[in-house]
């Protein structure tokens, strides 16, 4: 995970989907009801927020899925705040749940808490992680399985691999998996630093 700037919010946001939002869950306030998709058509607006990464995995996510940060089944009042939105991969979305403030906002992130270590293209948290931070880290890299998950781990192999190979510049790489081009920017400076 790295962090992110909250994306501005789309000028027709409010009249396309937190009003009529709103009013929906006035008019169904049985929570077994859950909520009506009216962000769906923003998608796009929140992918290049995220330069088309997943908040979470941080790699390029060509379709990806409208991620509630605070889930809508606990905070259905938030179901359509802009600011309550992130873009992620759906298997990881998934996988968050409704554990809300216990998996880490992309948005409250330090910088280089989490690395890639080469060349096993594993997540690992850093020293940096502020003490108080530690246990909400850890239970992250865990929950979204993205420490070394298979789906996680094999996107990162294509995409070092695409660079190995030289079909994808460090500039390129840095676009589409930012951890990995971090992690091969430091594994050059320490060959260099011996030589």
């Amino acid at each position: 995970m790295m962090p992110f700037n909250p994306p501005p919010e789309p000028p027709d946001f409010d009249e396309k989907v937190r009003q009529p939002g709103n009013t929906w869950l006035e008019k169904n306030p049985d929570p077994k009801k859950g909520t009506r998709d009216y962000w769906s058509p923003f998608k796009s607006y929140l992918a290049d927020g995220f330069n088309n990464l997943c908040g979470y995995s941080v790699m390029y996510e060509p379709v990806g899925t409208v991620d509630h940060y605070r889930s809508r089944e606990n905070y259905r009042n938030l179901a359509y705040e802009w600011s309550n939105l992130r873009f992620a991969s759906a298997w990881i979305n998934s996988s968050k749940g409704t554990l809300d403030d216990q998996v880490l906002d992309p948005f409250d992130l330090g910088e280089d808490w989490f690395e890639i270590l080469l060349p096993s293209l594993q997540l690992v948290l850093t020293d940096k992680v502020p003490p108080q931070q530690l246990q909400r880290a850890e239970f992250t890299l865990e929950r979204l399985r993205l420490r070394d998950d298979e789906r996680v781990l094999r996107q990162r192999q294509q995409w070092y691999q695409l660079y190995l190979d030289g079909d994808l510049t460090l500039q390129g790489l840095e676009k589409k998996a930012p951890l990995i081009a971090r992690a091969v920017k430091k594994q050059q400076q320490a060959i260099s630093q011996q030589g």
